[in-house]
């Protein structure tokens, strides 16, 4: 018990304690990861954080940018405990820099990336600690435009290496799709969005039972290559 009083801070034990309840808190009992998590803002709600997601994704369509909590200070505020207000599940595409197109700094965004936004095992280990230890209200899964894993989904063509183990887990949401054409690809890539926040809610006991509180928001976004818009699906 003291091990994860150290790890994780009294209030976020307690916290944790109270959402998952007495069978599901004997899991972390082994918790070691060595950090010292810090909760988010508690006066944030789901919904104020997917404002202010949004609000920022606004100010890069527009141009106008903020450019929050990218100085020096900033860097000293977080160095030893973090309190991003959000969680982005999204494709580790170079052309979707999550803190840029949301307009975000330092420590604000809980930032995940994979090719085609996928949650295997080790990304949902990252989104339950995101929301359950440090407690960030929203979690957004994020597709976007012209997505090449997604694409290499639909063409289901021979990949070398480990490549195929994406398809793989994207080949399901594909298969929902009964479109054909040009349109498949744009089509599948939201319906992956789709799938992949199923899993989540199906895998993870620890991140259904927050949503219940209602301490935890799930949403599914789309991104806009051509406008740099992000849309919720």
């Amino acid at each position: 018990m003291n091990q994860v009083y150290g790890l994780i801070g009294r209030r976020n034990f307690l916290r944790l304690m109270g959402v998952m309840g007495s069978g599901m808190a004997g899991t972390i009992a082994g918790l070691t990861w060595n950090t010292h998590p810090a909760h988010a803002d508690e006066g944030l709600s789901p919904d104020s954080a997917l404002q202010q997601l949004l609000a920022g994704n606004q100010r890069f369509v527009w141009h106008k940018p903020d450019y929050p909590h990218q100085s020096a200070k900033r860097l000293q505020e977080v160095a030893s405990a973090q309190h991003p207000f959000a969680t982005v599940l999204s494709c580790a595409d170079s052309r979707v820099p999550v803190e840029l197109i949301f307009d975000a700094g330092v420590g604000d965004l809980f930032d995940i990336r994979v090719a085609g936004n996928i949650v295997t095992p080790e990304v949902l280990g990252s989104l339950e600690y995101a929301a359950a230890l440090l407690g960030t209200p929203l979690i957004m899964v994020l597709g976007h435009e012209h997505c090449g894993a997604v694409t290499a989904a639909v063409q289901n063509e021979p990949l070398p290496g480990s490549i195929g183990s994406l398809v793989k887990a994207i080949k399901p949401a594909v298969g929902r799709v009964k479109e054909t054409g040009n349109d498949r690809v744009e089509l599948a890539v939201v319906e992956n969005v789709r799938y992949q926040i199923e899993r989540m809610q199906q895998k993870s006991p620890v991140l259904t039972q927050l949503v219940a509180a209602g301490k935890l928001k799930v949403v599914g976004g789309r991104y806009d290559l051509d406008t740099g818009e992000v849309t919720l699906v």
